[in-house]
């Protein structure tokens, strides 16, 4: 098949061609992303593949079916980012990866966590400044705190697990429980029940319309104050003006984001010398108890070779007609 790849990074590419052997589609790489704008580089193309900021609104769908588009290849897990009922009406059939190392992400949750409350980031840069003082470095015990989990998917089990080898309590929510879980000591509780209790709580949900800003100011008001919210998930979990709102009064003592509501006009790329017109990443920023990592929490080696074996054998099982064991569907 010949396959537009867009919102294309080095790495991608480097790791699609890796793979190029055990396939035989023909892939083009495309810098830009996929917009109703950029529609039109897909013409030729039996399919696309296509990233997290990759906008497949109607609009851009119908472009793609005019240009008789047959595939929407995902190489990620969610697809918010999809309108399904415009690709089911104009017979589009959408795949994703729906699991590449779980544990890459449920690590650099922990990460997020572990950095904000040490403070390393900050003791690095002082010691490279010669700075040895250890004042306004305090952080705290993780053992025997409770952690919040919000989402106990693959990735949510891999972060409870690590979380619990820390010698934390463990609330979990989740429409659908976890058995292993439960055996293993996680209690599953109601959400606001989570929100009372939790010191931090990390989300590990898909972004849908029963979870957009789950993370508000009526949840924000039911919670500890001076918790840690950690979310690697999807930007729009959290309302940012709420929880810079919060930031401010001090009842979030602790925010750290791998993802962010505006992300797809600021991630991916390089703005270092760019004035970025984006005021609430910008009043982010400005928070020292706040930390912001650009999307990377999937990237390691183990994700990336998982994430581009999975899309190009998703891309191979439609054009072998096979069943389509990653396909996305309308629920």
């Amino acid at each position: 098949m010949k396959i537009a790849v867009f919102s294309t990074q080095p790495y991608d590419e480097a790791y699609f061609e890796k793979f190029a052997h055990t396939h035989s589609h023909q892939l083009t790489y495309f810098e830009a992303a996929l917009t109703p704008n950029t529609a039109e580089l897909a013409a030729g193309f039996d399919g696309v593949c296509v990233f997290v900021n990759d906008r497949l609104h109607r609009a851009t769908i119908e472009k793609l079916a005019a240009l008789q588009v047959r595939l929407i290849a995902l190489r990620c897990a969610g697809f918010n980012n999809v309108d399904l009922a415009a690709a089911q009406e104009h017979r589009i059939k959408v795949v994703r990866v729906p699991a590449y190392s779980p544990e890459a992400v449920a690590e650099h949750a922990l990460a997020l966590i572990l950095t904000l409350n040490r403070k390393t980031h900050k003791a690095y840069n002082r010691v490279r400044e010669g700075n040895f003082s250890l004042n306004r470095m305090t952080g705290f015990n993780l053992h025997r705190k409770t952690v919040g989990v919000i989402g106990t998917g693959k990735i949510g089990v891999a972060f409870c697990k690590i979380i619990q080898g820390f010698g934390c309590r463990v609330l979990a929510f989740d429409p659908y429980p976890s058995d292993a879980l439960r055996e293993m000591g996680v209690e599953y509780v109601a959400l606001d029940a989570l929100f009372e209790h939790s010191n931090i709580i990390s989300l590990h949900c898909p972004l849908l319309p029963q979870t957009h800003h789950i993370i508000n100011a009526a949840a924000l008001s039911k919670m500890k104050d001076g918790v840690m919210i950690i979310n690697t998930s999807r930007g729009a979990l959290i309302k940012t003006a709420d929880v810079i709102e919060a930031l401010k009064s001090r009842k979030v003592a602790y925010l750290g984001i791998d993802v962010y509501e505006q992300e797809e006009k600021l991630f991916f790329q390089d703005l270092s010398e760019s004035v970025i017109d984006d005021d609430m990443i910008l009043t982010l920023n400005s928070f020292p108890n706040v930390l912001i990592t650009a999307h990377q929490a999937f990237f390691t080696e183990e994700a990336l070779n998982q994430i581009t074996t999975t899309t190009l054998q998703n891309i191979s099982d439609f054009d072998n007609n096979d069943v389509l064991k990653n396909e996305v569907k309308i629920v």
